[in-house]
């Protein structure tokens, strides 16, 4: 009832934001940078220097997110433990993360004796009660310097990233004072009148909650857009470090969509919601996705709850650390597939014997829905079941999973593309844990279409992962950018800014990688960009480049049939699909290629979940005709072909028009092409003549006999 309200009175959240948002640079652990003495202290520690652009030159900054680098060595948690135990440092073994005494924190102001955390996984450390955070190599100099110089602690300025220039200075006083209006302007729900708070709760299906609750949590009302404002309350002192706004909208088959907006942005966004009102000694908290359901949760159980801050997309490493005191964490983050996956790979990070999830189901909906049906949340919650499993189940423990797909099967079938739909018509979508093996002539564009069709799924939110070494990462990003912004960005220099910010929003990641590489160095470098970066997507492009380091005495067939098979059991393991480019064997021009094509292709095709086909076809009016052929497809067994156009200006394929006019096929001759035209022409001629000689004689023979008279009469006539 209240739709025609929804779309009169909501706008557009952008118009709420400043237009650009820099991100917010915490303590880095790229580099250290030492500012105070004493001098010793600073030799002992790397410093990097941050060198200012000269004025009127554009300056350019580094990206913690723009590639995945991994440390030649993989740190591991025994060599951790065996280091802090060669330094006299006590510590506890915690679900995710070693506890050890913060050293930046003097010894008699220190609230809790183990509040440094160090990463089990990756080494990073991070000191709540300081926030200053760091890689394992940082924590070692400190320690380091702390020994020989015979400290009890650091200061916690000893570690800096890179200075800030004047425009990120700028840029970061500009989100703070957007945070600050943004949220002196916002009402509490409490002073609001009782039908305008009844209408704008039904718009969010929050009825069940109270202000009571809304209240303490700390939510409020941003009149302008009639958003929902979620504060990021953070640091030692607690305070204001950033706000998510969410926004409802209309649409016109009644369905409400729900926008969302955060300052910093998402990239910078780590606000674990509802955090500050969990006490020091509770041990349980239930995990959602969104800062709705932690609401509903904690109004229907009394449990603590927090959101997470991109929802079921991403659990941060950075966020861990707030969640080691509890013995229990429940995650129940929806009520869909998707949730579901994302619950069993992030309890793998926070450790399986302590989580428990939610499994979805009609009975079991996400915490809001179920609130506003009236449902029983504490019975659900009881009704979880550990994420610990044996490695043998039975049926009565998959039952619920399997009607689960049967229900749910739109979204079982995975991420649909919006720029290729009949792929979805033949592979139904893009699913974690598959691998696919993708193949095309040489110069047919096998990296330009693949781009774009791991940017269409970027684009909707799958955290995607390039290793590129065949063509560097800038000029994979400049193919890849002028693919999402459809045009030429050097005819249009002055929209490059807009286009950037935008694409930067993504979660696409490159790999540092470029020519042979060995695999065992790129697998542990995907499984480091898995657990940081919650990666969903890895492309590989392409095979023959990972088979340049391994043994030369191994034959060449056995070598990439290891590496296939190390790609099955990372894409099954980590449940991630993987994407695998292998260059075709050698083909005549005017055949089309098959499975059996692919180079060693035995493995290949066996291993994996779906084989595409990338193929080409030599045509007189143009260049080449190009289609998607789909030879496999373990899903559920649809093969198919259909065609592509390729439009030069925005380097992306289409799916041409019906009733174009088709091609003829023409084959290559690269010599005498005059002469093998004319050949043809002069065995087209013959070839007809035969066809009509084998018809007359096939005649019946008064047919024949008419003919032959005809002839005669025409004969006397001449």
């Amino acid at each position: 009832m209240w739709g025609g309200f929804l779309l009169r009175g909501s706008t557009c959240l952008l118009q709420v934001a400043a237009p650009r948002f820099l991100p917010h640079h915490h303590v880095s652990s790229a580099c250290l940078r030492v500012l105070h003495k004493p001098p010793d202290q600073a030799s002992r520690l790397c410093a990097k220097v941050y060198i200012s652009p000269p004025s009127g030159t554009r300056g350019y900054k580094k990206d913690s997110k723009s590639t995945v680098e991994f440390p030649g060595t993989p740190i591991t948690v025994t060599d951790i433990k065996q280091y802090i135990r060669s330094k006299d440092i006590q510590f506890h073994d915690g679900y995710s993360c070693l506890h050890i005494p913060s050293i930046f924190v003097n010894v008699a102001s220190r609230k809790d004796s183990f509040s440094l955390f160090v990463d089990k996984t990756t080494g990073q450390f991070l000191c709540k009660d300081t926030l200053v955070e760091g890689s394992w190599e940082d924590l070692q100099d400190c320690l380091e310097v702390m020994q020989k110089e015979e400290q009890d602690f650091l200061s916690p300025q000893v570690l800096l990233g890179y200075p800030e220039s004047m425009e990120e200075q700028e840029e970061r006083e500009r989100e703070l004072m957007e945070v600050q209006r943004i949220w002196s302007s916002s009402v509490v729900f409490s002073d609001l009148p009782e039908d305008e708070a009844q209408l704008i709760k039904a718009m969010f299906q929050i009825t069940k909650v109270s202000n009571v609750t809304l209240k303490k949590f700390g939510v409020r009302l941003f009149k302008p857009t009639k958003s929902l404002v979620f504060p990021w309350f953070g640091g030692p002192e607690s305070s204001l470090k950033g706000l998510k706004l969410l926004s409802a909208q209309g649409t016109e088959t009644d369905k409400v969509l729900y926008n969302e907006a955060t300052v910093p942005k998402s990239s910078s966004y780590y606000n674990l919601f509802g955090l500050p009102l969990v006490g020091r000694m509770d041990s349980e908290v239930v995990v959602t996705g969104h800062e709705l359901d932690a609401l509903a949760v904690h109004q229907a159980t009394g449990l603590p709850s927090v959101a997470l801050p991109r929802g079921v997309s991403c659990l941060p490493p950075v966020l861990l650390p707030y969640l080691e005191q509890f013995k229990r964490v429940t995650l129940w983050l929806g009520g869909d597939i998707r949730s579901w996956e994302a619950s069993k790979i992030f309890s793998r990070k926070l450790g399986l014997r302590r989580c428990w999830l939610v499994r979805p189901g009609e009975y079991r909906p996400s915490p809001v829905e179920a609130l506003a049906r009236g449902k029983n949340l504490s019975h659900i919650l009881k009704a979880s079941i550990p994420a610990a499993h044996k490695s043998i189940v039975s049926f009565k423990q998959l039952r619920e999973d399997v009607y689960g797909e049967l229900v749910n099967t739109d979204q079982v079938a995975g991420v649909k593309w919006t720029r290729f739909p009949e792929l979805n018509r033949i592979l139904k979508g893009h699913r974690k844990g598959e691998l696919t093996v993708f193949t095309g002539p040489t110069g047919s564009g096998k990296t330009t279409f693949i781009s774009e069709l791991a940017l269409d799924l970027c684009m909707q939110g799958v955290n995607t992962l390039w290793g590129s070494f065949e063509i560097n990462n800038v000029r994979l990003a400049k193919i890849m950018l002028t693919q999402f912004a459809m045009q030429r960005l050097e005819e249009d220099l002055e929209r490059y800014d807009f286009w950037a910010d935008k694409f930067e929003e993504l979660p696409l990641y490159f790999m540092t990688f470029h020519g042979q590489q060995n695999i065992k160095t790129v697998l542990d470098t995907m499984q480091h960009a898995v657990y940081l970066y919650d990666i969903n997507h890895v492309i590989i492009d392409n095979l023959q480049f990972m088979m340049g380091q391994e043994n030369l005495s191994v034959d060449k067939f056995a070598v990439q049939d290891h590496i296939i098979g190390v790609f099955r059991k990372f894409a099954t393991n980590s449940c991630c699909h993987v994407t695998l480019i292998i260059h075709p064997r050698k083909e005549e021009d005017d055949r089309e290629l098959q499975t059996a094509s692919i180079f060693g292709s035995a493995k290949a095709s066996q291993e994996a979940d779906n084989v595409l086909i990338l193929q080409e076809k030599k045509m007189v009016t143009c260049p080449g005709r190009r289609s998607l052929q789909v030879t496999k497809n373990r899903f559920d067994g649809d093969v198919g072909i259909f065609p592509l156009d390729f439009i030069k200006s925005s380097l992306t394929f289409a799916t041409p028009l019906k009733g174009k006019h088709k091609l003829r096929k023409v084959a290559a001759k690269p010599e005498g092409e005059g002469e093998a035209e004319e050949a043809e022409g002069n065995a087209a001629t013959s070839k007809k003549d035969d066809v009509k000689k084998e018809k007359t004689a096939k005649a019946p023979k008064s047919q024949r006999t008419a003919k032959s008279a005809s002839g005669v009469h025409e004969t006397a006539q001449k």
